[in-house]
């Protein structure tokens, strides 16, 4: 099985075009595989597979490390798009990609920068069925009540503004009871985030950590980003916003009707192919 892996800000994922894949991408394939020491290791796996309808590139699908499948991965998703045009899959720099949260239009720019068309940010949705239209609401976890701030963006995401504790929390013992708090009937991706004072000129400047689902406190997310930054926008802070998480910076552009941009670099790390052994390994599962 030949692959890539890519990473984006330390949030790395193994591509495969699903013409490589020897046998059915299992959740327990997905685990495996995604193990560090024991397999490649990764964030998760992006599949790639070709479709027939021209109005897309690829079709997209993203599995979290838990083998769960992600309706949506901004980071993942603009690595996908980056080797998607590398690899000769189209030659334009702006194309759409589909993916269990519909459609996406990346752009890009050079070697490893994409701007990623992310659709309309929603504050109501089937993934948080209690809440009103504004999306807020409360929940108790690790001994103590956060509110927070529903954002769909493909995939469900709970923002809370932490403030000065942000540094402090402790994300491992917070975030599995929020991520399957019974409000979020399909579990949610968490950001914990800083509004930066001043904003930068021309914007805002936030400082997120992210507690992502099926996957645990990660070094960056693309979605969970745009979550922290929706939410700030609705809070009155200008956009652009960018947003500094512990693997590096992004920039979300958010316009009035909700409408996401999402900006920043992805690189490869290597190409590999699993080895005989390893592949009867990952069959007996």
């Amino acid at each position: 099985m030949r692959f890539e892996k890519w990473q984006a800000l330390g949030n790395d994922y193994v591509i495969v075009e699903a013409a490589a894949l020897p046998w059915e991408l299992t959740p327990e394939r997905i685990r495996l595989l995604c193990r560090p020491h024991l397999a490649i290791g990764s964030d998760g796996i992006l599949l790639l597979v070709p479709i027939e309808d021209p109005a897309y590139v690829a079709e997209l699908r993203i599995f979290n490390p838990d083998g769960s499948e992600a309706e949506l991965s901004g980071n993942g998703a603009r690595e996908a798009a980056l080797y998607l045009r590398r690899s000769g899959w189209t030659d334009e720099d702006e194309f759409t990609i589909l993916t269990k949260a519909g459609a996406i239009t990346p752009r890009i720019s050079s070697e490893r920068i994409c701007e990623l068309a992310m659709g309309r940010a929603s504050t109501e949705s089937a993934d948080y069925p209690a809440g009103d239209a504004e999306g807020r609401g409360e929940l108790q976890s690790g001994g103590r009540s956060w509110g927070f701030q529903h954002v769909s963006i493909g995939n469900p995401q709970c923002a809370i503004e932490a403030g000065d504790e942000l540094e402090e929390l402790d994300l491992a013992a917070i975030g599995p009871g929020i991520e399957s708090g019974a409000v979020f009937p399909n579990r949610t991706n968490v950001s914990f985030y800083r509004v930066e004072s001043p904003p930068a000129a021309g914007g805002s400047r936030l400082r997120a950590r992210i507690f992502e689902r099926g996957v645990g406190e990660t070094l960056s997310s693309g979605t969970g980003a745009s979550g922290a930054a929706v939410a700030a926008f609705l809070g009155g802070a200008p956009s652009p916003v960018t947003v500094e998480l512990d693997g590096g910076e992004l920039e979300v552009g958010i316009a009035e009707d909700l409408a996401v941009t999402l900006t920043g670099w992805a690189e490869p790390v290597y190409a590999g192919e699993l080895s005989a052994e390893m592949v009867r390994r990952i069959e007996g599962e």
